[in-house]
């Protein structure tokens, strides 16, 4: 069976690239494949459950400038693949075919860049564009995980080699049969800390809610680089009755209290915890941002959309879903629970083994 490749960034982190990285990386060993994980730096404690069958290594055990050690690594990549007759090496994230394309020059071994991200952020690397062009001329394969994204690949990249596909993500969860409660009165957010998240839109948001429903609360889960700065608006504002308990291995606690999900992301590349949500039945609000959110929720369905960036229209999305009545919420989670079958680990992976 084939020698498969993952090469991500830092599979020790809790986001929801590496979540789906893992669940594919998982799904491949129980079709038969030798899977291996090679990170760039990092990545020896896998955040998530991996299977044990999967390999790990990594090029280095702290974190690198990319620029000084650009050669060593291009180097260490090639060493790696030719010592365990890499056939297929799938990026996790077009910045890293900065290295890769590199690396395989002339070995025959097929190559996939898999994109995580909006590809009209950068997220403040120019060697994120470079990959992406990269990816495009040299790869075999893109993978995205929207329609819209493909296009986007398609149109801003004509001249290229690699064929752009679009597979969605998978949901972690299997059999869920949770019926979400709209009494208990939580509103969940999951997401790293970062401006990209827009958690400070959703306080702004919130800050007009909590004192006309007192008895609802938000839970924020994750950690990042914008803690203090979330925290401090919390308490200069006085905002009360919301909850930030840090990254959590065991989130399907807070989806199974929840009684809807919110998502107030600038951009999303998808947004893997839509997925989750709809799989906990969860009736959902997004900002509609470019790419993700649209092509999960079905407006007026199973959640609703926001115009993106819009905090007075999500404060009033927020009220509408806290005072509808039980039978229409009953109906939204109903939809999420029947729109969630989309996602199922065992027919992602069939659209993965078509193309490794």
């Amino acid at each position: 069976m084939k020698n498969i490749c993952f090469f991500i960034g830092n599979l020790n982190l809790s986001g929801g690239t590496e979540r789906v990285t893992t669940l594919i990386a998982n799904g491949l060993v129980e079709k038969g494949f030798n899977v291996f994980i090679l990170n760039l730096n990092n990545g020896l404690n896998p955040f998530f459950k991996l299977d044990e069958r999967i390999k790990v290594s990594t090029l280095y055990p702290e974190m690198v400038s990319m620029k000084t050690h650009f050669f060593d690594a291009v180097f260490k990549i090639r060493k790696f693949v030719e010592k365990n007759k890499i056939q297929t090496i799938i990026d996790v994230d077009s910045i890293l075919s900065v290295f890769s394309v590199a690396a395989l020059f002339g070995l025959g071994v097929k190559h996939i860049c898999w994109e995580h991200f909006y590809f009209k952020a950068d997220l403040g690397s120019f060697f994120r564009v470079i990959g992406r062009r990269l990816a495009a001329l040299c790869c075999d394969c893109v993978v995205t995980l929207t329609e819209k994204d493909k296009y986007l690949w398609e149109s801003s990249l004509k001249i290229r080699r690699a064929k752009i596909l679009s597979i969605i993500n998978p949901s972690p969860y299997k059999d869920i049969k949770n019926i979400p409660d709209k009494e208990n009165k939580i509103v969940l957010a999951i997401g790293r800390l970062t401006y990209s998240k827009g958690f400070d839109l959703l306080l702004k948001a919130w800050m007009n809610i909590y004192c006309i429903y007192p008895e609802w609360n938000l839970f924020i889960v994750g950690e990042g680089e914008e803690r203090d700065k979330l925290e401090k608006f919390i308490n200069e504002n006085n905002i009360k009755n919301v909850h930030l308990p840090g990254k959590t291995q065991d989130v399907e606690e807070y989806y199974k209290k929840a009684s809807f999900f919110c998502l107030s992301s600038r951009f999303e590349g998808l947004g893997m915890v839509l997925i989750e949500a709809q799989t906990y039945g969860l009736p959902i609000i997004s900002f509609d941002c470019e790419v993700g959110p649209s092509e999960i929720i079905r407006d007026n369905v199973d959640g609703f959309l926001v115009e993106n960036g819009n905090v007075e229209k999500l404060r009033k999305k927020l009220e509408e879903f806290m005072t509808i009545n039980k039978d229409e919420y009953i109906n939204f989670s109903n939809n999420a629970t029947s729109r969630a079958k989309n996602y199922s680990i065992d027919s992602v992976v069939e659209k993965w083994l078509k193309i490794i």
